[in-house]
Protein backbone atom coordinates (compact mmCIF):
# COMPACT_ATOMS: atom_id res chain seq x y z
CA UNK A 1 0.00 0.00 0.00
CA UNK A 2 1.08 3.62 -0.50
CA UNK A 3 0.46 6.62 1.64
CA UNK A 4 -2.63 7.67 -0.19
CA UNK A 5 -4.17 4.33 0.57
CA UNK A 6 -3.24 4.60 4.05
CA UNK A 7 -4.91 8.13 4.14
CA UNK A 8 -7.92 6.53 2.65
CA UNK A 9 -8.15 3.90 5.13
CA UNK A 10 -8.37 6.36 7.79
CA UNK A 11 -10.86 8.42 6.02
CA UNK A 12 -13.34 5.57 5.20
CA UNK A 13 -13.31 4.19 8.56
CA UNK A 14 -13.95 7.51 10.19
CA UNK A 15 -17.13 7.99 7.83
CA UNK A 16 -18.64 4.54 9.12
CA UNK A 17 -18.09 5.22 12.67
CA UNK A 18 -19.86 9.07 12.01
CA UNK A 19 -22.76 6.83 10.29
CA UNK A 20 -22.52 4.82 13.62
CA UNK A 21 -22.73 7.86 15.68
CA UNK A 22 -25.79 9.14 13.78
CA UNK A 23 -27.57 6.05 13.96
CA UNK A 24 -26.85 6.13 18.07
CA UNK A 25 -28.33 9.05 18.34
CA UNK A 26 -31.51 8.33 17.05
CA UNK A 27 -31.53 5.15 19.17
CA UNK A 28 -31.13 7.83 21.89
CA UNK A 29 -27.87 6.66 22.98
CA UNK A 30 -26.24 10.26 23.23
CA UNK A 31 -22.75 8.94 25.14
CA UNK A 32 -22.08 6.21 22.70
CA UNK A 33 -23.31 8.47 19.64
CA UNK A 34 -20.68 11.01 21.30
CA UNK A 35 -17.57 8.41 21.93
CA UNK A 36 -18.15 7.24 18.07
CA UNK A 37 -18.36 10.68 16.99
CA UNK A 38 -14.87 11.25 18.68
CA UNK A 39 -13.59 8.24 17.12
CA UNK A 40 -14.72 9.43 13.71
CA UNK A 41 -12.44 12.86 14.45
CA UNK A 42 -9.34 11.03 16.11
CA UNK A 43 -9.48 9.00 12.36
CA UNK A 44 -9.42 12.10 10.73
CA UNK A 45 -6.42 13.00 12.81
CA UNK A 46 -4.67 9.81 11.61
CA UNK A 47 -5.12 10.79 8.18
CA UNK A 48 -3.47 13.90 8.80
CA UNK A 49 -0.89 12.11 11.39
CA UNK A 50 -0.09 9.90 8.06
CA UNK A 51 -0.32 12.84 5.67
CA UNK A 52 2.37 15.05 7.56
CA UNK A 53 4.77 12.38 8.80
CA UNK A 54 6.92 10.08 6.76
CA UNK A 55 5.73 6.53 8.67
CA UNK A 56 1.97 5.35 7.27
CA UNK A 57 1.43 4.47 10.86
CA UNK A 58 -0.24 6.24 13.32
CA UNK A 59 0.68 6.61 17.29
CA UNK A 60 -2.18 3.93 18.74
CA UNK A 61 -3.39 7.07 21.12
CA UNK A 62 -6.48 8.70 20.97
CA UNK A 63 -6.07 12.85 22.20
CA UNK A 64 -7.07 14.74 19.23
CA UNK A 65 -4.77 17.50 20.24
CA UNK A 66 -1.57 14.83 20.48
CA UNK A 67 -2.07 13.42 17.16
CA UNK A 68 -2.50 16.87 15.62
CA UNK A 69 0.44 18.17 17.09
CA UNK A 70 2.22 15.34 15.90
CA UNK A 71 0.67 16.04 12.44
CA UNK A 72 1.85 20.06 12.23
CA UNK A 73 -1.64 20.76 11.78
CA UNK A 74 -2.66 24.35 13.65
CA UNK A 75 -6.11 24.83 14.04
CA UNK A 76 -7.82 28.09 15.56
CA UNK A 77 -7.69 28.63 19.04
CA UNK A 78 -11.99 27.85 19.56
CA UNK A 79 -11.13 24.60 17.31
CA UNK A 80 -8.10 23.33 19.89
CA UNK A 81 -10.26 24.13 22.63
CA UNK A 82 -13.13 22.21 21.34
CA UNK A 83 -11.06 19.00 20.02
CA UNK A 84 -9.81 18.84 23.47
CA UNK A 85 -13.46 18.98 25.00
CA UNK A 86 -14.22 15.92 22.89
CA UNK A 87 -11.30 14.14 24.17
CA UNK A 88 -13.90 13.03 27.38
CA UNK A 89 -16.40 11.60 25.07
CA UNK A 90 -13.34 8.89 24.28
CA UNK A 91 -12.40 8.63 27.77
CA UNK A 92 -15.38 8.85 29.28
CA UNK A 93 -17.41 6.26 26.79
CA UNK A 94 -15.01 3.64 27.85
CA UNK A 95 -15.09 3.12 31.40
CA UNK A 96 -17.82 2.05 33.19
CA UNK A 97 -17.01 4.24 36.43
CA UNK A 98 -17.47 7.61 33.81
CA UNK A 99 -20.30 7.06 32.20
CA UNK A 100 -22.90 7.26 35.40
CA UNK A 101 -21.70 10.52 35.60
CA UNK A 102 -21.38 11.62 32.09
CA UNK A 103 -24.41 10.58 30.80
CA UNK A 104 -26.61 12.19 33.08
CA UNK A 105 -25.23 15.16 30.71
CA UNK A 106 -25.97 13.61 27.51
CA UNK A 107 -29.22 15.04 26.70
CA UNK A 108 -30.89 15.06 23.42
CA UNK A 109 -29.98 18.80 22.75
CA UNK A 110 -26.81 18.64 24.34
CA UNK A 111 -25.40 15.91 21.84
CA UNK A 112 -27.26 17.35 18.86
CA UNK A 113 -25.37 20.38 19.69
CA UNK A 114 -22.20 18.79 19.97
CA UNK A 115 -22.74 16.77 16.70
CA UNK A 116 -23.17 20.04 14.98
CA UNK A 117 -20.17 21.47 16.22
CA UNK A 118 -17.89 17.97 15.24
CA UNK A 119 -19.39 18.55 11.53
CA UNK A 120 -17.68 21.78 11.22
CA UNK A 121 -14.39 20.78 13.00
CA UNK A 122 -14.36 17.72 10.49
CA UNK A 123 -15.01 19.73 7.76
CA UNK A 124 -12.55 21.97 8.86
CA UNK A 125 -9.93 18.77 9.44
CA UNK A 126 -10.81 17.56 5.66
CA UNK A 127 -9.40 20.54 4.37
CA UNK A 128 -6.51 20.01 5.51
CA UNK A 129 -5.92 16.69 3.72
Amino acid sequence: MIKEDFIKYWIDTSEKDWEVSLVLFKQKKYLYSLFFAHLHIEKICKALWVKNNEDNYPPKIHNLNKLLAQAGITLAEEDETFAADINKFNIEGRYPDYVSNIDLICTKDYTYDYLEKIKKLKLCLLSKI
